[in-house]
């Protein structure tokens, strides 16, 4: 299984990113998906989640800024970043939960200066 996540880079603070996470290597259906973020210095956490029904559940950090979405013909999840700030200043990882199992994408860095 092999998860392939893009679209990090460095943005500056109100400005937006997208990123994507494209999952491969599989026949099982993809039940949870999600992205999680660690910061220099700190424990990863999670940011957001999307269900197989699309239900979402989001940290209190990036309510009404971040939007989960998935698209389940292509095996993939995005994650519309807006409003970015300098705490958003992370590694983003994506993750998917296939049968019992929880797999990683490799990280994508999200950089907010001016």
């Amino acid at each position: 299984v092999q998860l392939q996540a893009s679209g990090g880079g460095l943005v500056q603070p109100g400005g937006s990113l997208r990123l994507s996470c494209a999952v491969s290597g599989s026949s099982f259906s993809i039940n949870n998906m999600g992205w999680y973020r660690q910061a220099p210095g700190k424990q990863r956490e999670l940011v957001a989640i999307i269900t197989k029904d699309s239900n979402t559940n989001y940290a209190d950090s990036v309510k009404g800024r971040f939007t989960i979405s998935r698209d389940n013909a292509k095996n993939t999840v995005y994650l519309q970043m807006n409003s970015l700030q300098s705490d958003d200043t992370a590694a983003y990882y994506c993750h998917v939960v296939m049968g019992l199992r929880g797999y990683w994408g490799q990280g994508t860095l999200v950089t907010v200066s001016s």
